[in-house]
């Protein structure tokens, strides 16, 4: 591991390392505990939290997270289960928000919403939002919600989503968001799977200008599941909205009349505190469950350590809540440190390529975390439309959803970070709750690589044997030892638990991602080794893609792979063999994008659909998307005896 130095050079002659500016390094959350334990490099820290990561986690547990009562074991381990903080009793209602409405916070701002119509804002105190939450906990236990029940949310990025997750916490029940972005169909798929007894939704939300319906969307959602039995829809854009007697009430109308208190129910350390749904190699999405206590202590350590969040800070996540990124680092990490968060509805290209930056300069953001598909679309904007504004109270950024390309790392510090701010650029999952490999502001960077692993994780990169992967080499991403803000299940389905993350390198968690190490000891994260596509930071099933196409009346059967993409890391491509007597043309191609549009949600459309005579398939019937993707690319494949007709890989055309 390099050294740290301290200078504000844009960068140096060897290697290309990117050092943090030295009164970022001296102020910063992570030195001052290091002083405070007396260790001298960060090498030195990063070994040490690793190897005692129990006694670590043990004091970021005391540090970040209130207990209602303290916990008698720090972790009980018996792979794949690890029970974290046994004996305990929280709720990260508490941490997130109680604490501070009864402290000298209470009216600081928590949020700053920023609607997409210009001049639309919000400013929540957290003695407000607090009210706000214990209204509608009120009213969801009024109407018969308890510990244990599901509870879904399909909002856009308005400021009742958190709220909503709030009340739910404080109650006990999970919590269960699905992306607004999701179509009916998808957003069915996940509801089904959970059997929520509330959906909450809004009449609809504005896009690039444009009101978007959703509640629609939901009914179709929902058609003829009986346990839902309360729909709560919150206004938000105004358009006609249908309404079913019985069922559906308008938010307004299901808090009126509710105190603004409620007592928080102390929960368990592993109690559930949410489901959230997330790409599987099969077609049927898989329910992450995280628990209280992990929830209400890696986000919000992750989120004092590598975001150096401070209360002079104002911070912007420009994820959607419906992702994990959302889940951690808009709610429940920067509401747990008790941050002012900007929390932005639209799109960041509305009314120009300006809006994100004129965010920045009236709020005085200092703190930005983003993804690389947003700062390579401004890239390809060019630098005018960040050089408009005064973006000088920029300090830090932080970057997530996929490998940053160089390139957009050293573009976005010049122009969005002044040339100084370094750029945490951060690897983790939906599965791990929060960021696992990432710098610290005292890390020199190198662009693309998003450093090392945290304090008080244990990663390797390893080969087939399960051995670390040789300098340079391409490896696995394995984790092997614990971790409080772990998943710990997959909802009703264990098998498929142990099945999918601690079997392939037994007792080790099995992340699915590829990464290499350089000689330096540099992690470079390489993005997915399983059938699941990265698009503009999302992760998307390839076979819940295929299972879309293959709805469409003309589709016989499909094969679906990535290809890359300037802006969004990789597009969806879809081979489609059709049904006796149908011809392919540009007319059915653009409808079979409609199609899996209508079905998945926008997030999903392919940029190509391409005909074929035949799937190319292994021996199990199924789509060998690697050597499917390796063809089409042009590269050369030097194994085909996986695949067994062979003739019908010869016949995928090069993509363009």
């Amino acid at each position: 591991m390099v050294d740290n130095k301290t200078e504000n050079s844009a960068q140096t002659p060897n290697g290309g390392l990117f050092y943090p500016p030295e009164d970022l390094v001296e102020s910063s959350n992570v030195m001052a505990w290091m002083k405070k334990k007396g260790m001298k490099s960060e090498k030195e820290l990063r070994a040490w939290c690793s190897e005692n990561y129990v006694q670590f986690w043990d004091e970021m547990a005391r540090t970040y997270a209130d207990w209602f009562e303290p916990y008698k074991d720090v972790v009980q381990w018996k792979a794949p289960f690890a029970k974290w903080f046994t004996g305990g009793k929280i709720n990260i209602a508490h941490n997130a928000l109680d604490r501070h409405a009864k402290s000298w916070r209470r009216n600081k701002l928590a949020y700053i919403f920023v609607g997409e119509p210009v001049g639309d804002v919000r400013k929540i105190t957290y003695y407000e939002l607090y009210r706000d939450v214990n209204r509608f906990a009120c009213a969801l236990q009024k109407m018969g919600v308890k510990k244990g029940d599901r509870v879904g949310i399909y909002l856009p990025m308005i400021p009742e989503l958190p709220v909503a997750m709030l009340a739910c916490a404080k109650l006990g029940a999970i919590h269960v968001v699905v992306f607004s972005g999701f179509s009916a169909v998808a957003v069915r798929d996940r509801l089904e799977d959970c059997q929520p007894k509330v959906l909450i939704t809004c009449d609809g939300s504005y896009r690039r200008g444009k009101p978007i319906a959703t509640k629609p969307q939901a009914d179709e959602a929902i058609a003829g599941l009986e346990y839902i039995e309360k729909v709560v829809v919150v206004k938000r854009n105004g358009q006609e909205t249908p309404m079913q007697e019985g069922r559906d009430v308008w938010w307004d109308d299901f808090v009126a009349g509710q105190p603004a208190t409620f007592q928080t129910l102390p929960m368990d350390s592993a109690d559930p505190l949410f489901i959230l749904y997330t790409a599987g190699a099969g077609g049927k999405p898989r329910g992450i469950v995280h628990t209280h206590a992990g929830a209400s202590v890696g986000p919000a350590f992750t989120s004092s350590w590598v975001f150096d969040i401070k209360d002079t800070d104002v911070y912007w996540c420009t994820a959607d809540i419906g992702w994990i990124t959302g889940h951690s680092y808009i709610a429940y990490g920067p509401l747990s440190l008790g941050a002012t968060s900007i929390m932005y509805e639209g799109s960041p290209d509305y009314p120009d390529f300006g809006r994100w930056f004129s965010i920045i300069e009236e709020y005085g953001v200092s703190v930005i975390y983003t993804a690389p598909t947003a700062i390579r679309m401004f890239m390809n904007e060019g630098p005018e439309w960040p050089q408009k504004y005064d973006l000088s109270t920029v300090r830090l950024m932080g970057s997530v959803g996929e490998a940053m390309n160089p390139d957009a790392f050293i573009w976005w510090r010049k122009y969005v970070g002044g040339g100084a701010a370094p750029i945490m650029d951060t690897w983790f999952q939906s599965e791990t709750c929060s960021q696992v490999i990432a710098p610290l502001p005292i890390t020199p960077l190198k662009p693309g690589s998003p450093s090392f692993p945290l304090p008080g994780y244990n990663v390797r990169v390893v080969d087939e044997n399960g051995q670390p992967s040789a300098a340079g080499a391409t490896g696995d991403i394995i984790i092997t030892e614990p971790w409080p803000s772990m998943l710990r299940e997959i909802y009703r389905d264990p098998a498929q638990y142990n099945e999918t993350y601690w079997s392939t390198f037994p007792g080790k968690y099995f992340s699915g991602d590829k990464a290499r190490v350089d000689e330096d000891g540099y992690i470079w994260a390489l993005g997915r080794g399983d059938d699941v596509l990265k698009v503009a930071g999302h992760r998307i099933s390839n076979a819940e893609v295929e299972a879309s196409a293959e709805k469409h009346p003309a589709v016989k059967a499909s094969a679906v792979v990535g290809k890359p993409d300037r802006v969004k890391g990789e597009s969806i491509v879809v081979y489609a063999v059709l049904n006796p007597g149908i011809e392919g043309d540009a007319n059915l191609q653009k409808d079979i994008k409609t199609f899996v549009r209508k079905t998945l949600g926008p997030i999903a459309i392919p940029s190509d659909v391409i005909f074929v005579e035949d799937i190319p398939r292994n021996k199990a019937g199924k789509p060998v998307r690697p050597l499917i993707k390796a063809r089409a690319l042009g590269e050369k494949i030097a194994d085909t005896s996986a695949v067994v007709n062979p003739k019908a890989l010869d016949l995928i055309p090069l993509l363009g």
